[in-house]
């Protein structure tokens, strides 16, 4: 009988075999924790999340490969590259959304975009500068529509740059920049929309033809105190996001080639190039300059050095280059002025 009234237990609210306290047999969820056991649907964390790791495998793809994504329509590559480390962002999203289903294939197969980020964008997270060089350069798209433009000639006159080139000069502004940059800058050559002011003397002024059928760039020397360096100032043509077009960029594709043979060609050893490129250094469409010059930012700056939009900068399409033992010691961005775009500028030393 004794035996007969245990085996009765669990009729009089007795927990099952298998159970807890609570009554939850094995597999049940319990409490509110979070935990990686199984979901109601019986599926492991191994099981569970495929499609983001799915998606986490295609983030890692494009960044590791984004120079075999096509430019054949809509100029998609180039697209791609030139806002190429925001597509990191993706690995914050898919990690809380992992950890909400959590998948632990996803966070597992989450290692790759975030490794492969690094590797590509890591480097420039820390602070490359070795202090001051022998003299400043700085490059300004000034913006033809410039809300304040007394105010971007004080911005010039404060950076304690030698050398400024700077774009899309026009009209009365113009004026206003020579006549306000006159003191500090005593040489300075215009050419067109774009210019050039030092403190230093410069000499053999010359057009370099960008295809585009007027002047948006130009070569001259500037003698520094330590040499003689040549110093190209360029605007590429801008590139345009449009429904039925897509990426158009064949203008400043065909301008980038110019400018590149014309810096390959250059018969001075030290060279600069200063401008809006209208495109950062992953873009593939401007390797013909890219491949032969070393970025400022790259080398010795803080940070991605973003310069536009210049109210939340998102891509850095001005810039800084350089070859022929000039040796970049500091890179960083100015404040935002009545430009679109931010002024950059950079140290560097005469080897």
């Amino acid at each position: 009988m004794a035996q007969a009234d245990r085996a009765a237990a669990p009729a009089d609210g007795g927990a099952t075999p298998g159970a807890d306290a609570s009554g939850a047999g094995p597999g049940t969820r319990r409490g509110r924790g979070w935990s990686l056991g199984r979901d109601d649907r019986g599926r492991s964390g191994w099981r569970r999340g495929w499609i983001l790791a799915v998606l986490a495998l295609l983030t890692a793809a494009l960044l590791a490969f984004h120079s075999q994504v096509p430019n054949g329509v809509g100029n998609l590559g180039s697209l791609l590259e030139t806002f190429l480390p925001w597509l990191g962002l993706a690995v914050p999203v898919l990690l809380l959304l992992a950890l909400w289903r959590r998948s632990v294939t996803a966070l597992v197969v989450l290692l790759l975009p975030s490794l492969v980020w690094l590797n590509l964008f890591g480097g420039l997270l820390t602070d490359k500068s070795s202090g001051k060089g022998d003299w400043t350069v700085l490059s300004h798209n000034v913006a033809a529509a410039n809300t304040d433009v007394p105010g971007t000639v004080k911005l010039l006159n404060d950076s304690g740059a030698q050398i400024v080139a700077l774009q899309e000069l026009a009209g009365k502004p113009l004026r206003s920049y020579e006549s306000g940059l006159a003191e500090a800058y005593p040489y300075h050559v215009v050419q067109n929309t774009v210019g050039l002011w030092s403190k230093y003397p410069i000499s053999g002024v010359s057009v370099v033809d960008i295809k585009i059928g007027w002047t948006r760039a130009f070569r001259a020397q500037v003698t520094t105190p330590q040499g003689p360096v040549a110093v190209y100032v360029a605007h590429l043509p801008s590139v345009r996001v449009k429904s039925e077009g897509g990426f158009t960029a064949d203008r400043r594709d065909v301008s980038a080639q110019a400018l590149g043979d014309a810096v390959q060609a250059e018969p001075l050893k030290k060279v600069l190039l200063l401008g809006d490129l209208n495109g950062t250094m992953n873009d593939r469409s401007l390797a013909p300059v890219t491949s032969q010059m070393r970025s400022a930012q790259g080398a010795a700056g803080d940070g991605f050095g973003f310069s536009w939009p210049a109210s939340a900068p998102m891509a850095r399409i001005d810039q800084i280059l350089s070859k022929g033992g000039l040796k970049p010691t500091s890179s960083w961005v100015l404040g935002a002025d009545g430009s679109d775009h931010r002024a950059i500028a950079a140290d560097y030393r005469y080897a």
